[in-house]
């Protein structure tokens, strides 16, 4: 059983570990951040898929999803700088730039990209799963990844980009991150290359589907209900795919990839003892319905 908790405890003994921080302003404001909420999405991924392998949950897989945690976080402080998204509020929140101020707000932001790779070393896996898990986490964060996807999606603003190039964006942006629970998960099952590379497909149309579902829910939902500013995207004359495509078939693009990842599950059910009941009701909370 997934304690959500047991995550956020996982970050906070990591800050409060030393006596005598260097910063305690700093550790305030990534905890700001840290505690601000969110679907803690790809740590309940990860330690659900883990679940579905037949693994016990160890401190150490709460670890690994604590650090994905806060690579993700650590991206949103970055993404709501005026330099970028130049958002005023994050999770009902105010953004952390606008609670502490920028250059706070940017250092916060690398400490959680940096401090995510030293919880995983002191995490206590064996040297090779360590390495492998720190090397792929730093692929999937990024210029190969998360940070290469933001590039490409600051360059595309105010531009027509077709779909190939925004599928580009967000296979990388947001679908790296995403895919990397499932690749993580299946490493460290002990799951046969196969059945990793199915996981990692599962990861990646999933990956898309949420940002599908992030560009509809721009459109279509209130400040109360994403907890930041909407429609900046359509302020930001960003490409997304109603832009391109249009409403319906944003929604169905969003509930085929849904489709395809279930299936995938379903495969890699038959072919191993993956349990896929806890994330077949996690995938089913991704729709939307238009």
């Amino acid at each position: 059983m997934i304690n959500i908790e047991l995550i956020n405890e996982a970050i906070h003994r990591y800050y409060h570990n030393s006596a005598s921080p260097v910063s305690p302003q700093l550790i305030e404001s990534i905890l700001y951040s840290v505690d601000s909420g969110g679907k803690r999405l790809r740590p309940r991924l990860f330690l659900e898929l883990l679940e579905g392998f037949g693994l016990e949950l160890t401190q150490a897989h709460y670890d690994l999803a604590a650090a994905l945690e806060m690579i993700h976080t650590g991206s949103l402080i970055h993404d709501d700088l005026p330099a970028m998204d130049n958002d005023d509020y994050r999770r009902g929140r105010l953004t952390n730039h606008k609670q502490f101020d920028e250059a706070t707000a940017i250092l916060a932001g690398d400490s959680l990209f940096l401090d995510a790779f030293a919880l995983i070393a002191q995490a206590g896996f064996q040297a090779e799963l360590t390495v492998q898990l720190v090397a792929l986490l730093s692929k999937a964060s990024g210029t190969f990844g998360m940070v290469g996807g933001q590039m490409l999606d600051m360059q595309g603003e105010e531009r027509h980009l077709s779909l190939a190039e925004l599928a580009q964006i967000h296979r990388n942006k947001t679908g790296q991150l995403l895919s990397y629970p499932f690749t993580a998960a299946s490493i460290l099952a002990r799951q046969p290359l196969e059945i990793q590379s199915q996981m990692t497909q599962a990861g990646y149309l999933i990956g898309q589907a949420f940002q599908v579902r992030d560009d509809l829910l721009d459109l279509t939902a209130s400040f109360s209900e994403l907890g930041k500013t909407p429609k900046k995207d359509v302020q930001a004359a960003k490409a997304t795919y109603p832009s391109l495509l249009g409403m319906e078939a944003s929604y169905r693009i969003l509930n085929q990839d849904l489709d395809q990842a279930l299936a995938i599950f379903h495969t890699v059910a038959e072919e191993t003892q993956f349990e896929m009941t806890k994330m077949t009701h996690l995938v089913e909370g991704l729709r939307l319905h238009g």
